[in-house]
């Protein structure tokens, strides 16, 4: 029986997370409105437990707004950040109907032997482990039940929550972050669809002999199951403590599977987290979980690449060349410095032709708060901003991957790396690629403007 979305699965949806959420508007209203001084930090840390036992999109949601600069206040950043895609796994009865609901009444027999036991459990789905026939270990990931109902009701939540938010504060406009987020989670559903994201990632990554992409088996993938084969690694955590120059490998490994991608076919991969990589005895990288891909129009590639050079050589008119490039408009001088404050931060170790940590300057932790509550006292001042869609995951990565590389304090020549990247960068030479790849993984080509 298909597990479409339905009116009484959101309805359920809405029950279920309806009072964290009209907690959080209600408080944030009455401190607005009646002057009501709430503890943040504490209400933070009660939607954070209360989101943290639920399966599905609001957990994965919760993840990506603690990574989006000054989408939400800073203590709920804090608190949201802690959430690790750790709901308790369902049981065996959930997998066997899953299973059979997927594959027949003798799906058993498609595998050598499956593990009932979940061996990871994650916001959308749980992951299994299984021999194949001819004795390979393969991974098997099973999407949770009323999952599509699951999103679109905690869509509409985080639409609430958003609107308050923009009442309480309208330094960003938040409304392209939620259609972005909207069209991530609506594509993160069907798995067959990420069985294609690997596809071509495994294409765009041919030749990067330290980066791994797990093989799909077709035969054993629907919309809500992906079977794949199973990458052995440790946590990327497991080496905080390793010698320096093993932690600047592996930091340099992680640069090259996120933006060789992105510099050279205009796709990136925008779920950071640190459950989606492990480390192989060699050092190399395994990348998983291909749900939450973005692929960029080339253009949108080239301005970044514009906004370097722009913040490198002090071109205020490249500068603003590049962010209507992106789709903003009627920016006043005021507006363009402040966005450049936040470019110089997100570019400073690409500019300096050294060996550095991605981040030098006391901070409390968090990779990038304070420039980012700087800019975003200016904006409000300002009259606010309304960032582009596809600033959402491309800002996600650049934050997400900053905060994995203080993890493992890496100093490494960023600025040779990327300029390695980019020596011989061309819009129209991207364009053919991003093509070309796309075509061979079977997915269709991007939109032009």
């Amino acid at each position: 029986m298909p597990e479409n979305d339905s009116t009484l699965g959101r309805v359920r949806r809405y029950a279920r997370v309806g009072s964290s959420v009209g907690g959080l508007a209600a408080r944030l209203g009455a401190e607005r409105v009646l002057g009501v001084k709430m503890d943040r930090g504490r209400h933070a840390a009660d939607l954070r437990a209360a989101l943290g036992g639920l399966k599905g999109p609001l957990m994965k949601v919760a993840q990506i707004m603690s990574t989006i600069p000054d989408a939400l206040p800073q203590e709920y950043v804090q608190e949201l950040a802690q959430l690790q895609a750790n709901a308790p796994a369902m049981g065996p009865a959930f997998v066997k109907r899953r299973m059979t609901a997927e594959l027949g009444p003798h799906w058993q027999a498609q595998y050598k032997s499956f593990d009932l036991t979940a061996a990871a459990a994650a916001s959308l789905g749980q992951v299994h482990r299984a021999t194949a026939r001819d004795g390979g270990n393969l991974a098997v990931k099973l999407q949770y039940p009323d999952m599509a109902s699951a999103v679109e009701a905690d869509l509409r939540q985080l639409q609430l929550i958003f609107a308050i938010y923009r009442r309480w504060d309208a330094a960003i406009d938040t409304t392209h972050i939620h259609a972005e987020i909207a069209a991530r989670l609506r594509e993160e559903l069907d798995y067959q669809q990420e069985s294609r994201h690997m596809a071509l990632y495994a294409g765009m990554l041919d030749g990067e002999a330290d980066v791994h992409v797990p093989e799909v088996l077709p035969e054993l993938t629907t919309r809500r199951l992906l079977t794949m084969t199973w990458l052995e690694g440790r946590r990327l955590l497991d080496f905080a403590g390793a010698p320096q120059e093993t932690r600047n490998r592996i930091a340099l490994n992680l640069f090259r599977a996120w933006y060789v991608p992105f510099y050279r076919c205009g796709v990136i991969h925008g779920d950071p987290h640190l459950g989606n990589y492990t480390v192989r005895e060699d050092l190399g990288i395994n990348l998983l979980d291909f749900g939450c891909i973005r692929i960029f129009p080339p253009k949108f590639v080239g301005g970044v690449i514009d906004l370097y050079r722009a913040i490198s050589t002090d071109d205020r008119a490249l500068a603003v060349h590049a962010y209507e490039t992106w789709g903003f408009s009627g920016l006043s001088n005021e507006v363009i410095d402040t966005l450049n404050l936040w470019a110089a931060f997100v570019y400073a170790p690409l500019l300096e032709d050294r060996p550095r940590q991605i981040q030098e300057m006391e901070s409390s932790g968090l990779y990038g708060r304070e420039v980012a509550e700087k800019v975003h006292r200016r904006l409000k001042e300002l009259g606010g901003v309304t960032p582009p869609r596809e600033f959402v995951f491309m800002d996600r990565a650049a934050i997400g991957l900053g905060g994995v590389f203080l993890h493992l304090k890496a100093e490494i020549n960023w600025h040779r790396m990327f300029h390695d990247l980019i020596a011989d960068f061309d819009v129209a030479a991207l364009e053919k690629r991003q093509e070309t790849a796309l075509e061979s993984a079977g997915l269709p080509p991007v939109e032009k403007a």
